[in-house]
């Protein structure tokens, strides 16, 4: 059996939520299928919950751009939504008078980005926060937390509410390019064929794999992707800081932080793991990295107080040991498919640039 379609999304993360949601908002007939029985199985709901600020990429990239845009558009949303947010803050600190240099060129950084910071030196970190040993810090004050599980069901709920569908339980298998769009074959108890007049792939972790099965797509167009998992570790007893804190970025990551849920929960991480499995089991003897790191600014962490908590995997674009890498965003026009784009690397920020990334390809589609 083929069915003609309008749009289908590739994916019921937060992304694909977005974007759904923005389509129908647009009147768009939208359906998307979701491989899981349920929203944001994997890197929607494996992560730090952070509102980002905008601090750290590239002026005038992409995560940038759709990172402060998208900042906005969130706290907005979720305060009309009745999904809660804590604007907490957040450090980013200097361990030694060595990093001084570096906090001092992130400010100027994240000033070009539009997201000013305040410098604060040691003695005010301490008088913000007490237990934090370092040689200097910068004040963030847009960042936060969010429910990631009740913003993406508002997502789902204000998509649905134009017409959006979801098909749970509906993995592509392969698709094929054709003259007037994209030829889905969807398995699942039920397997159908789709012809989408727009179909985007917003798969995350499998956005790859499933462009790859696309007859007709040029193979280069699709970027190498790696899996670098994120470990969490839980803090057992009272959280030892109100904001979130960062030590200074590297480049894989942002550092194994800390941050809290809207529980008051504590917990650190992530670290950076380099794997080729979807394993999200958190190995218990990774403790004693997490204890020397954190020591390094909160040295009164307790021994025996951290527990394996959870763990994440980002679909990177940068191989081990490579240069940080831009969301990659592709039209018809990149694809060279009629209909056909595809998301590829939408790891942090890309919770709080969904809704950017939503107005940015459907506007571009339109």
């Amino acid at each position: 059996m083929t069915e003609k379609v309008d749009c289908v999304v590739i994916g019921a993360g937060v992304v694909g939520l977005a974007i759904a949601r923005g389509l129908a908002m647009a009147g768009r007939e939208v359906i998307t299928l979701e491989a899981a029985d349920a929203i944001g199985t994997q890197t929607s709901s494996r992560n730090s919950e952070v509102i980002h600020a905008g601090i750290y990429y590239p002026k005038g990239s992409l995560k940038a751009r759709l990172c402060v845009q998208g900042r906005d558009m969130m706290y907005a949303f979720c305060n009309s939504h009745g999904v809660v947010t804590k604007k907490t803050g957040k450090l980013v600190f200097a361990a030694n008078d060595s990093e001084i240099a570096g906090l001092r060129a992130l400010q100027e950084h994240s000033g070009s980005n539009g997201v000013p910071l305040a410098w604060l030196d040691a003695a005010e970190v301490r008088n913000l926060e007490p237990q934090l040993e370092c040689a200097a810090a910068l004040l963030s004050p847009e960042t936060g937390i969010v429910d990631s599980h009740s913003f993406m069901l508002a997502l789902q709920g204000d998509g649905e509410a134009h017409g959006a569908v979801i098909a749970f339980n509906s993995p592509v298998i392969s698709g094929q390019t054709r003259n007037d769009g994209t030829e889905l074959r969807v398995g699942g108890s039920e397997a159908t064929t789709l012809v989408a007049k727009t179909a985007i792939n917003c798969a995350g972790l499998g956005a790859r794999a499933i462009s790859s099965t696309v007859e007709g797509l040029d193979p280069a167009t699709i970027p190498s992707l790696h899996y670098a998992k994120g470990n969490y570790f839980y803090l057992s007893g009272k959280a030892p800081f109100a904001k979130l804190i960062y030590p200074l970025p590297g480049k894989a990551s942002l550092g194994l932080h800390y941050t809290l849920d809207l529980s008051g929960q504590a917990r650190f991480g992530p670290d950076i793991e380099w794997t080729d499995s979807l394993s999200y089991a958190v190995d218990p003897e990774r403790a004693p990295m997490f204890y020397d790191a954190v020591r390094e600014y909160w040295p009164d962490l307790p021994d025996d107080a951290l527990r394996p908590g959870y763990a994440g995997i980002r679909p990177k674009l940068q191989a081990k040991g490579g240069p940080a890498m831009d969301f990659v965003i592709q039209f018809p026009q990149e694809t060279g498919c009629s209909g056909y784009c595809a998301l590829y690397g939408i790891e942090s920020p890309g919770l709080t640039s969904s809704l950017a990334i939503a107005d940015y390809v459907v506007e571009r589609l339109a």
